[in-house]
């Protein structure tokens, strides 16, 4: 099993930053990739921002090209998705999920573990 713990979420007005963490745990080594997901008010929940575990050529959804950077620290087995010029439309729960197998980044049943979640707030 693998435990998924998101951290850095809060509230920000349009134009900051934010820096969120997921630290990974337990059968780590299994792990082949990991995303991060929101899902905002109303809104179906939608994938973000991928990276292969050992891979430097992550993926991103079109509306956050240029401004979230994931990443990833094998030594802390952590993934970390910087959010620069946040938008309103930012708004969401995010959430990172990891998968054991190769699979379209965007279906969240690509995914086996998940985590909690951390909310993130834009103000206009």
């Amino acid at each position: 099993q693998v435990q998924l713990v998101e951290s850095g979420g809060g509230s920000v007005p349009a134009g900051g930053s934010l820096r969120l963490s997921c630290a990974a745990s337990g059968y780590t080594y299994s792990i082949y990739s990991m995303a991060w997901f929101r899902q905002g008010p109303g809104k179906e929940r939608e994938g973000v921002a991928f990276i292969v575990i050992g891979d430097n050529n992550p993926s991103y959804t079109d509306s956050v090209k240029g401004r979230f950077t994931i990443s990833h620290d094998n030594a802390k087995n952590t993934v970390y998705l910087q959010m620069n010029s946040l938008k309103p439309e930012d708004t969401a729960m995010y959430t990172c999920a990891a998968a054991k197998r190769l699979g379209w980044w965007k279906l969240p049943t690509t995914y086996d573990y998940w985590g909690q979640g951390t909310q993130v707030t834009v103000s206009s």
